[in-house]
């Protein structure tokens, strides 16, 4: 068996990578050769840009694959090489979405679910806003991805499976978002939150889309459909950060401030990436009933990743080396105290 990872880097590819290898594939990534990773000698390493039809090609010839994974495509006009290539050439099609698909959409409410997919989306906000504007053409722009791949599957069977994922929670997390908190709450000050109300957290843990991946591998479920990936919890910001607190057995300490404050000294997203108002939240009930997936409890996998960050050196983080910066601004005003 032989299965390709498109990216296989970060975050979640390593793992991956070690999955497939686990279950016998033989493995393959390709990728533009910028962002290294200590993956096993055995696996095939193909370079080249995916946005460029022709090194896409040249990279990976005539190779048939059982499988194949892609983390790393981000708009329609990538997605058409791809379905056009691989068309013939493999028996499974794995497309690493988001659920940033619905939040372009109109009238939904959270938890979204697949059916909501359909319908019309917001327009776009003016390109001088850049926070708004960036998330709003990663959704339109993902979405476009996913319809050129489930044409391609109404037109000629190409068999691609769709998972649209929340933040994802992993010990490679790229963003460092839980990381960011742990060394905040570490140091013992406040952590810094915008004012206002906080939408509800209902991420994943990465080995549980690990999970996923592996059983559509081992099985005929799931092609031409989209799924929702996600745990089955909902918990408030407070709550996350009670359980964060409550494992490192330190005080949560928090001061909220006004949004406009903390955009303006540049410190959001870093000093509270969960408090993101792009942040879906997605049901998960039909990636159960047809995959399979039995889900990581929150309070499992937040105790896991709190353990890898203490077995590990410390590393530097962008959102981090404001942190003088954010003790200054809260200084000003008296931390809260969580229950």
């Amino acid at each position: 068996m032989r299965a390709l990872v498109i990216g296989g880097t970060r975050n979640l590819g390593p793992s991956l990578v070690s999955a497939l290898l686990e279950a016998g594939y033989e493995v393959a990534i390709f990728h533009r050769g910028v962002t290294q990773a200590d993956l096993p000698g055995h696996v095939e390493r193909l370079h080249g840009d995916r946005s460029d039809p022709r090194q896409l090609r040249a990279a990976l010839g005539n190779r048939e694959f059982e499988l194949v994974v892609d983390t790393t495509l981000y708009n329609g006009t990538d997605a058409q090489p791809v379905a056009e290539h691989f068309s013939g050439r493999i028996r499974r099609y794995v497309f690493i979405s988001t659920g940033q698909v619905y939040l372009v959409r109109t009238g939904l409410q959270r938890p979204f679910q697949e059916q909501d997919y359909s319908g019309p989306v917001m327009a776009a906000p003016p390109e001088s806003n850049t926070l708004e504007y960036n998330n709003w053409i990663y959704g339109i722009e993902k979405r476009a991805a996913e319809d050129v791949l489930m044409q391609g599957w109404e037109e000629r069977k190409f068999p691609v499976t769709i998972l649209r994922l929340p933040m994802v929670n992993s010990e490679r997390d790229h963003y460092d978002r839980i990381y960011g908190y742990w060394l905040r709450m570490r140091d013992g000050g406040p952590i810094l939150l915008p004012q206002g109300n906080d939408l509800p957290l209902r991420h994943v843990y990465g080995e549980d889309v690990i999970q996923a991946i592996m059983r559509l591998a081992s099985s005929g479920t799931g092609i031409g459909r989209a799924y929702n990936i996600s745990q089955d919890e909902t918990i408030s910001l407070e709550e996350f950060l009670a359980a964060l607190g409550n494992v490192m057995d330190r005080p949560v300490r928090s001061v909220r401030l006004p949004r406009e404050k903390l955009e303006e000294a540049g410190l959001l997203p870093g000093c509270s990436p969960f408090s993101d108002p792009w942040m879906s939240a997605v049901d998960n009930s039909r990636s159960k009933l047809e995959i399979g997936i039995e889900y990581t409890p929150f309070s499992t996998y937040l105790a896991k990743l709190v353990s890898y960050f203490e077995s590990r050196p410390d590393r530097q983080v962008d959102g981090y080396s404001r942190r003088a910066l954010e003790l200054q601004l809260a200084s000003s005003t008296p931390p809260a105290p969580h229950q």
